[in-house]
């Protein structure tokens, strides 16, 4: 197993560094540059769209709203990878790998704006709302149909099983800590216990449905962040006179001489780009299936919905770990992962921070597995809609969220870093050919925006466009904003980028609305 686990972390290691990272940043600036920096510019627009109602879904009930979306994506981004995740990447690549974190985020929010409003664009209608995601707008978007079946057997595999296995295992770990902390017996029967109640607890929500996870991701997703950052601010207010110190770390780490001379910076380049991926999942092709499933009156909104997603994870609760943790100074020969953590917080805070982060981890841990089954369930949707498969594969979750936390998960880690690469690889080689769709949208709402409307879509402007089944018929009626000339695609493939590339040029008014 040593063995295995050493060849693992070579070939992620050659893996993440000379192909998916290039290839990462490259498209993701190439999106900022085209959206005319959409994930910055429209940020007031983002929050106005995530008050937006739902409409009503064929069976009756009420479709997913944009913030339901919003909170079922930050369920499975929102977990250990903002807890251990930036413990491991500041224990593995210094104080500096938090300042890639944060620049990764930036770069990668035009990606996550592509990335979801094709979701949108290509989603289809079911009996009680929207399915969505990369495997569709793959098949229908680019006509590819082994490349959509792969990225959905990989995301099903990756996420609802082995990803869920690993939050599992993080549960048990921060309840082991805890109990270890109050003299309380721990060892296997404990984790047996913890996974058995996991195992209930998970099993009451998955088997409702969508719309059971959407309202406990709606109901814990504040709640967990808000408990989480109310604990930061209060270790930050406490240890005022070291923020100097900390800011000044990490930027040394990213930047400093010594750490170029010693080889520190390629690893904190490294740890910090791929556990930020980890982290937010812009261009992992993860946060588009729960993105699809909002009921909006626009793709685009969705997009910028999900953008915002990224910042919450990465530059609010990735934050608030980071300086948790470079506060304490951590001893990570004697510490590692969760209990990293939960010690910064119980040296500043008391022992009672300690158990208090453990209920904050469970409620972490737990809607990512909600999350992260729902993305396999929607492509198994995508793979075969026999509703007796999907009763197998609820059971296999099961199964998967006991093991985890029954078992040791080091090969699980980086079998998981290997196909989270695979994944977002998949995902990026669609994005790149498809991402003019994105765009040409994108000129079209902030059309509407300089206009005072509240931006609306239909397949009647963009008549062009193939295999889009949610949004009206191509000869349908035009809205009132546009006339056909100014929907119809240029004659020109080439042309037809360039005309519609307009964001950039919009800075007059921020392309946004005035409410």
């Amino acid at each position: 197993m040593p063995v295995l686990n050493t060849f693992l972390v070579a070939v992620n290691d050659v893996f993440w560094t000379y192909f998916l990272i290039p290839l990462l940043v490259l498209l993701a600036v190439y999106f900022t540059v085209r959206s005319g920096v959409v994930q910055l510019r429209l940020v007031p627009e983002m929050f106005r769209v995530l008050r937006s109602s739902p409409g009503t879904a064929p069976d009756g009930g009420r479709e997913i709203s944009s913030f339901q979306a919003f909170a079922i994506s930050a369920a499975s981004r929102v977990g250990t990878g903002n807890i251990v995740g930036v413990a491991t990447a500041i224990m593995l690549g210094g104080p500096g790998a938090v300042f890639w974190m944060w620049a990764m985020s930036c770069v990668l929010g035009a990606a996550a704006f592509v990335e979801s409003t094709l979701a949108q664009l290509y989603k289809v209608r079911t009996d009680t709302g929207f399915r969505g995601g990369p495997a569709y707008y793959i098949r229908h978007g680019l006509e590819n149909r082994w490349m959509s079946v792969l990225f959905a057997v990989v995301i099903t595999v990756t996420f609802s099983l082995i990803f869920n296995s690993v939050q599992a295992n993080s549960i048990t770990a921060a309840v082991s800590t805890s109990a270890a902390d109050l003299g309380l017996p721990g060892g296997a029967v404990l984790n047996v216990l913890v996974g058995l109640g996991l195992v209930g607890l998970t099993a009451a929500v998955i088997f409702g449905g969508v719309r059971r996870i959407a309202t406990v991701a709606q109901a814990l997703v504040p709640l967990m962040a808000i408990l989480y950052i109310l604990l930061g601010v209060a270790v930050v207010a406490l240890n005022a006179d070291q923020l100097p110190r900390v800011v000044g770390d990490i930027f040394a780490g990213a930047f400093g001489l010594r750490e170029f001379v010693a080889g520190g910076a390629g690893a904190a380049i490294l740890q910090g780009m791929r556990r930020g991926m980890f982290s937010n999942e812009a261009g992992l092709g993860s946060a588009p299936n729960a993105g699809a499933t909002a009921s909006v009156s626009h793709p685009a909104k969705q997009g910028l919905v999900q953008t915002l997603g990224v910042y919450f994870d990465t530059w609010l609760v990735c934050s608030v770990t980071a300086f948790i943790v470079l506060v304490y100074g951590p001893d990570f020969d004697k510490e590692a992962g969760a209990e990293v953590t939960q010690r910064a917080l119980e040296s500043t805070l008391g022992g009672w921070s300690l158990h208090a982060l453990t209920v904050i981890l469970f409620l972490l841990a737990f809607t990512s597995v909600l999350g992260n089954y729902y993305y396999g369930e929607s492509n198994l949707g995508f793979l075969d809609a026999d509703p007796e498969h999907m009763k197998y594969f609820r059971y296999a979750v099961l199964a998967a969220v006991f093991l985890g936390s029954v078992a040791p998960l080091t090969v699980v880690w980086n079998l998981a870093d290997i196909a989270m690469g695979l994944m977002a690889t998949v995902n990026l080689l669609a994005l790149a050919p498809l991402s003019g769709i994105a765009f040409r949208l994108l000129g079209d709402y902030s059309r509407q925006l300089r206009n005072g409307l509240d931006p609306q879509f239909t397949l009647s402007k963009m008549p062009d466009l193939r295999n889009v089944q949610c949004w009206g018929e191509p000869g349908g009626a035009l809205p009132d904003d546009v006339d056909r000339a100014e929907g119809a695609a240029p004659a020109d493939p080439a042309e037809a980028l360039a005309e519609h590339d307009e964001p950039s040029g919009e800075e007059s008014d921020g392309g946004r609305r005035e409410d």
